[in-house]
Formats: structure tokens, C-alpha cells, sequence
């Protein structure tokens, strides 16, 4: 399935989200990032949202944009993310400072050589941990983006593309269900 198919399905009551859809893919719609950094935190996002017609759109749109290596980095952000976003966020809201002082004990080897620039990796990690809920590691690594020079702007835009695909791949999925029960039945 095309992004523009998915697109032209959402429902009228999603209208923002299409029009939202094609503003942030592109670098006019995502300020401060490059067609590359769109593109790798448009993939990650994408896999996050847990929408498989939507991650495949995503890839098939940035086709040529990224190597293998950089596209992997992507997936590589989302599949630690994945994991880090569940256990970092466990011991900050369980309240008990003693997990915070205990070793994680989790392998995390692809954030050394994600395949992909480091600030490209940390943007679609950002990405990531922002559809995951994540607060300690969107803060981890917003400061660390701040650190490298990253502008708020395009720190901004990173996550206004997870938002998007987030919503996107969630009215997708469930557009038939939350059909009014009229329409349905029709």
C-alpha cells in the first residue's frame, strides 16, 4: 500500500492528519532537518507506530534517500528503543531509587556504530521514545541533541514527524472499528 493510499483512506475526521501527513515529510514541513534525517526519523517513527501498511509506505517513500546502512540505523533506533523506553521508563516511574542505581544489564552495542550518523541515530531515537512515552529517554536525548548543537527547531520537527505517523498508524488501523455504527452496518 502507497503512502498516498493510506492517505486518501483516512477518514474525514482525521482530515488534519492528512494534511499534517504531507507537510512533515518534507523538508519545507520539518525545519532544521535534512531530506536524509526526515527520512530516518520517519522510518523509526513508523516502525514505533506498530502499523505495518503505514512502515511499509514509509520505506517504499524514502527508497533512494537512505543506503542500507542508514535505513538500518533507523530500525536499529526503533528496536532499542523499543526495548530502553520500556526499562528506563519502568525504573523512573516506579519511584524506587534503588533500580536507578542498579546496572541496566542489557546489551545496547548498535548505539556505538548504528550505521547511520550519530545525530541522525539520536533524532529517530528521540522520535522513538516520544511515541513510546518515554520521558527519561526523550529527555536523555533531547540534551544530548542540545549538546551536539542541534537546533530546537529541528529537535521540534523530529518529533512532530513521531506524532504524526503515530496518529496516522493508529486511524489506519482502527478506522473500520471506529466507523459509526450506521455507516458499518451499511
Amino acid at each position: 500500500m502507497s503512502l498516498e493510499s493510506i492517505r486518501d483512506q483516512l477518514p474525514d475526521y482525521a482530515k488534519d492528519l492528512r494534511l499534517n501527513l504531507d507537510a512533515v515529510l518534507g523538508e519545507t514541513g520539518s525545519p532544521g532537518l535534512s531530506a536524509k534525517q526526515i527520512a530516518i526519523v520517519a522510518i523509526a517513527s513508523a516502525i514505533a507506530a506498530r502499523h505495518e501498511p503505514l512502515t511499509e509506505a514509509i520505506v517504499a517513500k524514502f527508497a533512494g534517500t537512505l543506503s542500507d546502512a542508514e535505513a538500518n540505523g533507523a530500525r536499529a533506533a526503533a528496536a532499542i528503543m523499543a526495548m530502553n523506553n520500556i526499562y528506563y521508563r519502568f525504573t523512573h516511574l516506579v519511584g524506587n531509587e534503588a533500580y536507578a542505581t542498579m546496572r541496566a544489564g542489557l546489551r545496547m552495542n548498535v548505539m556505538a556504530n548504528p550505521g547511520c550518523e550519530k545525530i541522525d541515530f539520536e533524532l529517530a531515537s528521540l522520535a522513538v521514545s516520544a511515541v513510546n512515552g518515554c520521558g527519561m529517554c526523550m529527555e536523555s536525548h533531547e540534551k544530548t541533541l542540545q549538546k551536539h548543537g542541534v537546533a530546537a527547531q529541528a529537535i521540534q520537527s523530529a518529533v512532530r514527524i513521531a506524532a504524526v505517523l503515530h496518529a496516522v498508524g493508529v486511524v489506519a488501523e482502527q478506522a473500520r472499528a471506529a466507523a459509526p455504527a450506521l455507516a458499518a452496518a451499511a
